[in-house]
């Protein structure tokens, strides 16, 4: 059989040091401290060395490999092969260990004490071989036979990304015959095999620089525009819509249900090792949610069609200005008052008020278009829904008092960059005659996919409405700990060392906030008076809303908080 070649772009001998240095520390459940202790280094030294301001010396490389208790050339043969290596050994220095040691409850002796793993991410096996895949911090390798397997891990040179062939129906299936394929630049392009196999592999547009790593897009599919969002006068989720797909389209193994038993099961050991105290437990569980979620996350893309970007290069307009400063992407979080309404109630026509709450906001936000790969520049002006990113745009003129102007309380004059979520909306808006399309200058996208996070919000979902109907307060705070540390620690967060992600971060936060836009529009049309939108999950309405929204703790439902006169205490 002649196989297909691969493209590997190489990534700068130190760059893949520091990655390789982060993927240990995740693994081993260190912090710089710890790391900078066993080197006998001041914490800084560390933290510079890890964010290039200053080189790690070979001296450095030594004794970075006898705290771990690896090879030199394992531990410079990237984050896969180290971590791997690492975690065959099974026992090692305390920062070399696969679990977590959590604190011991006051009352428990210490010879009770235990450690409690946490929810440990997997490799799957190669797409070909089935012989283990090398799951690296950056991607995988695609692997093409038994022997060019081996021969890849020999030369121990990792690509960034990779695409999986496998055709699952989760997410861009393959177009039909005849179908037109409009592809972009790095975009994944199918190379021919002699037995008639077609493997992915991205192709990049040119060679990334040094330390860059090349994205990996999605084909479009014939079917994505059906995908668009959904209309706010538009029927509510039903149940069915929670629950999982048929077993036979999905990735055994690795479904929804799958990832739920293994929530039950960390709650589980958690609770034994704290030997019943509740508190302790909560405590312990909400301590390690985000290595949590990301190891869940992970496990849910195993099967998965294409493989996202982790550490994609970081453009400017996504980098924060200082350590508590913001970066240049507006999301839109709504703040309005209808004035028109408080103006009545100040006259003495009082209005009775309901405050609406809108359950799980973020949970539900993971249903949005995130882009896979790193985002390149694009001009053209024209939003392909096929793709996500930012855009640069200017917003359109909003001149309905009645309701607030979805892209919230922005004062400044001008272009603005905004997520994805947020330009769909307004789209959306100009083809309701709400407002014109906002003119779109410029963005920065990726090939885009409304399904890469669905295993893990369905799995999330399916064991808070479980959680909550057994009044079970532990999980669904421990639910609430991870959907809402994920959100808040994908970007630049020193909190996760798993992904850097600031664009997933802005597009799944303005999609919370377009939720609840969608929902007082909805009110509107339903003749309801949109009183009050605030936040990510808060809006006040006036008059019978039961009709319009179901009640409950549901993603699909919402519950009211309080009621209050606007016009006389509130």
């Amino acid at each position: 059989m002649r196989s297909a070649r691969v493209l590997c772009v190489t990534l700068g001998t130190e760059e893949l040091l520091r990655l390789t240095v982060t993927a240990l520390m995740s693994r081993s459940g260190e912090r710089q401290g710890d790391l900078a202790a066993a080197l006998g280094q001041a914490q800084a030294q560390v933290s510079r060395k890890q964010s290039g301001k200053q080189h790690w010396t070979l001296e450095d490389v030594d004794r970075l490999a006898a705290h771990y208790r690896i090879g030199v050339l394992d531990l410079l043969a990237g984050p896969t092969h180290a971590v791997t290596v690492l975690s065959s050994l099974g026992t090692g220095t305390g920062a070399g260990q696969a679990s977590l040691p959590l604190p011991v409850p006051p009352a428990a002796p210490a010879s009770k004490a235990v450690s409690v793993p946490r929810i440990e991410a997997l490799s799957g096996p190669c797409v070909l071989c089935g012989e283990p895949a090398t799951d690296a911090v950056e991607g995988m390798w695609q692997h093409l036979t038994r022997e060019e397997c081996i021969a890849a891990l020999d030369a121990a040179d990792p690509i960034a990304d990779y695409a999986e062939d496998e055709d699952q129906d989760e997410e861009f299936a393959p177009t039909g015959p005849g179908e037109p394929v409009t592809t972009h630049p790095g975009d994944p392009q199918p190379v021919p095999v002699d037995d008639g196999v077609d493997v992915v592999v991205p192709v990049p547009a040119a060679r990334e620089p040094a330390g860059q790593a090349p994205e990996a897009e999605p084909a479009p599919a014939a079917e994505a525009a059906e995908l668009a969002a959904e209309e706010p006068d538009s029927a509510p989720t039903t149940a069915a819509d929670q629950t999982t797909t048929p077993a036979a389209s999905r990735a055994p193994g690795y479904a929804s249900e799958t990832l739920v038993d293994q929530i039950h099961a960390r709650v589980r050991d958690v609770l034994a090792w704290s030997q019943g105290d509740i508190e302790a437990a909560q405590a312990a569980l909400i301590k390690t949610a985000i290595p949590d979620v990301m190891a869940l996350f992970e496990r849910s893309r195993v099967g998965g069609r294409y493989a996202h970007s982790k550490f994609p290069p970081t453009d400017d307009i996504l980098r924060k200005k200082s350590q508590k400063g913001a970066d240049e992407i507006w999301e839109g979080r709504p703040k309005w008052r209808n004035k028109a309404a408080f103006d009545a109630a100040k006259k003495g026509d009082p209005i009775e008020v309901t405050a609406l709450d809108m359950n799980a906001a973020y949970l539900s936000a993971f249903k949005c278009w995130l882009p896979v790969g790193k985002l390149v520049e694009d001009t053209t002006g024209v939003h392909d829904p096929r793709r996500s990113g930012v855009y640069q745009i200017t917003p359109p003129v909003w001149e309905h008092a009645d309701l607030p102007n979805p892209l919230g309380a922005r004062k400044e004059p001008g272009p603005v960059w905004v997520p994805d979520s947020m330009v769909r909306l307004l789209l959306d808006c100009a083809k309701w005659n709400l407002c014109t399309a906002p003119e779109i200058h410029r963005a920065m996208l990726s090939g885009g996919t409304e399904s890469l996070l669905e295993k893990l919000r369905r799995a999330l979902a399916e064991t808070r409405q479980s959680a909550i109907a057994e009044d079970d307060e532990i999980v669904v705070e421990y639910v609430k700990a991870m959907y809402s540390k994920f959100v808040s620690t994908i970007g630049e967060s020193s909190a996760n060392t798993d992904i850097r992600r600031p664009d997933w971060m802005h597009i799944i936060r303005s999609k919370a906030f377009t939720n609840l836009w969608r929902k007082a529009y909805k009110a509107n049309k339903a003749g309801l008076s949109v009183v009050e939108i605030s936040g990510t999950d808060e809006l006040h309405v006036a008059g019978d809303w039961r009709p319009v929204f179901p009640e409950g703790r549901a993603l699909n439902q919402v519950k009211a908080k309080n009621t209050y006169t606007l016009g006389g205490n509130r």
